[in-house]
Parts: C-alpha cells; sequence; structure tokens
C-alpha cells in the first residue's frame, strides 16, 4: 500500500496518540483504502491497566459494555480508556479529512468517515501479538480480496 495523503494523514495521527495519551504505546498499524488495522498497548504499570469496554464494543466474547482487567481498589487509572483513545483519534482524524476536503479538494466522505465502533481484541501472550501483528502486515496482500475493493477480481 502507497498511502495517499489522507493515508498519510491517518498514519500521523496515530503516530501522536502516545504524545496524547502518554501511558500507551501505539504498535503495529496499517492504513487500508477502507480501514484501518492497529495494536496498543496500556504499559504503564504504576497506574493498573483500564480495559474498559465502551457500550457496543466487543471483547472476546464478554457482555458488551463489560470492563476486563479494572484497576485494583484503590489504584490511580490510565489516564485514558481505550474508549476515550480510540474517540480522539477518530474526532483528530476526522476534522483533519474535512479540512482537506475543504482545502485541498480531498474526495467528501458520503456520512461518516469511521464506523461508530470498533473492533477490539486483548492480546494476552507473546504468539497472539504475534498473529495480529502478521495479520496487519498481511493485510494489504488481502485488498484483492477485499468485498468493498472497486477494483476486486480486475488484473
Amino acid at each position: 500500500m502507497i498511502p495517499n495523503n489522507a493515508g498519510k494523514m491517518i498514519a500521523k495521527w496515530w503516530n501522536e496518540l502516545p504524545n496524547k495519551f502518554p501511558s500507551i504505546t501505539a504498535d503495529a498499524s496499517i492504513v487500508m483504502p477502507n480501514h484501518f488495522h492497529g495494536t496498543i498497548f496500556i504499559h504503564d504499570e504504576s497506574v493498573g491497566a483500564d480495559l474498559h469496554v465502551g457500550p457496543g464494543e466487543h471483547n472476546d466474547g464478554l457482555e458488551m459494555g463489560e470492563h476486563v482487567g479494572s484497576p485494583l481498589p484503590g489504584m490511580p487509572r490510565p489516564d485514558a480508556t481505550l474508549s476515550q483513545i480510540v474517540q480522539w483519534f477518530k474526532t483528530m482524524t476526522t476534522n483533519e479529512y474535512i479540512r482537506g476536503v475543504k482545502q485541498t479538494g480531498w474526495s467528501p466522505f458520503p456520512s461518516r468517515l469511521w464506523q461508530r465502533n470498533y473492533y477490539e481484541h486483548i492480546i494476552r501472550n507473546q504468539a497472539d501479538y504475534e498473529r495480529i501483528a502478521g495479520y496487519i502486515a498481511a493485510n494489504p496482500s488481502n485488498w484483492g480480496k477485499d468485498e468493498e475493493n472497486p477494483y476486486r477480481g480486475m488484473k
């Protein structure tokens, strides 16, 4: 994948996440023509990890909106929940995309730049991480089969 200016903008805001939220690491990522993949590590062990799952989000088969891995009683919370981190990322990228439409002629999006929710998975071990990072890295090779690819099946 060779990102256009909009794709470069998405990657820029992804890389900005740790500056906004110091307790995370923005790890493996890929900007695709119609979606984005990325991994976030909550690494500040001094505050614990609040892995709160917001309403309507999925987490390894747990009930919608269920807390997993809440901090121990008396422990402070990290600087933001995963939902807040994703919301900030979507807000920053949407606002800059709108500026790109108005100022530089980017194609407008029909209703929303991002879908309402997102998929999440808690990475539990090194093998899980390697599988997910491999999936992200290989995602461009699957673009030719993506149902939303307007050039799918063409040679």
